[in-house]
């Protein structure tokens, strides 16, 4: 199987909440959890752990000072870029190019050349 891309973050993610560390990568699983269990993780928050997205902003913070939105903004489209390719893996369709449906039809009305 090839390397899905962002799937350092989620090795190094799963190995930190493993051990208990509360990282950048672990806290980024923690945001993904519920569709990450959905596709076949099995990730638990801490007991008494909340809001995993305030804390990483916070470590980003304390890490990348002014950086830090560009920085978990990054992380984000990461974390949504590997569970995409995990779902697309699983469900043999890697190499189609796009599995939404075109704008016409995702919007339910017939639109002309200028898309109006």
């Amino acid at each position: 199987m090839t390397e899905l891309p962002g799937e350092e973050f989620i090795s190094k993610g799963l190995a930190d909440l493993e051990s208990g560390q509360e990282t950048i990568e672990s806290l980024l699983l923690e945001i993904g959890a519920p569709r990450l269990n959905r596709l076949g993780f099995a990730i638990q928050s801490k007991a008494g752990t909340d809001h995993p997205e305030s804390r990483l902003y916070w470590l980003l913070t304390r890490f990348h000072g002014d950086d830090a939105h560009a920085r978990y903004n990054s992380l984000i489209r990461r974390l949504v870029s590997y569970e995409r390719a995990l779902e697309l893996s699983q469900t043999g369709l890697e190499g189609a190019t796009s599995v939404r449906p075109p704008r016409e039809a995702a919007l339910g009305g017939n639109f002309g050349a200028d898309g109006t």
